[in-house]
């Protein structure tokens, strides 16, 4: 009776489980995500502010749970931010804020090394002249293929061969001066 009771309670509860998700400001981030292949679990999830305005939601996915800076840079496999503008922003100032985002978490030396790709990933952004309340841009770390950005769903060239790229622009958000001090909490899964 007991091991039917407990079947009939995991059939229930186990599709529930396979769908669970955080909802950041109408923003749907899914708990678990693949990456070519490979299962990533959501790390943390959260809002980047200006002031008091939302500018974007934005869900850092992983092979496991990290919960710092540290962790998230030394984690081996595949990695995933997913980014929700909440606001219309011009998209060429998005790209310069990432630099200066870069620029502000790096020594100089280490970020001399990566002004081209830098340089690149401005461009990507001002191609698009304005990400609109909605749109969706990701970034990610896929071992041996580099980091790949898409733009509303669309890969935007080729990857960023540069293994270090990645976690560069993973400083923006988790580094010594992160965009937003509460976002970086939430990506590293504390609470907000």
């Amino acid at each position: 009776m007991k091991h039917a009771l407990a079947t009939l309670v995991a059939a229930v509860l186990l599709p529930l489980a396979s769908h669970a998700q955080l909802t950041v400001h109408g923003v749907k981030y899914e708990e678990a995500a693949e990456v070519r292949g490979t299962k990533l679990v959501l790390n943390g999830a959260g809002t980047r502010y200006k002031g008091p305005f939302k500018v974007y939601a934005a869900g850092l996915y992983m092979t496991r749970k990290a919960g710092s800076p540290e962790e998230v840079f030394g984690t081996a496999g595949p990695k995933r931010m997913s980014v929700t503008m909440l606001r219309d922003i011009d998209a060429s100032e998005l790209g310069r804020l990432f630099t200066r985002g870069v620029e502000d978490n790096m020594d100089r030396a280490s970020m001399v090394k990566l002004i081209p790709g830098l340089m690149r990933m401005s461009q990507i952004f001002s191609d698009h002249k304005q990400l609109k309340t909605g749109d969706n841009f990701v970034l990610e770390w896929v071992p041996g293929v580099g980091t790949i950005v898409y733009v509303r769903g669309l890969a935007q060239g080729e990857p960023f061969k540069e293994p270090e790229f990645f976690n560069a622009l993973m400083r923006i958000w988790l580094g010594p001066n992160p965009a937003d001090w509460r976002l970086k909490d939430s990506l590293l899964g504390k609470a907000a």
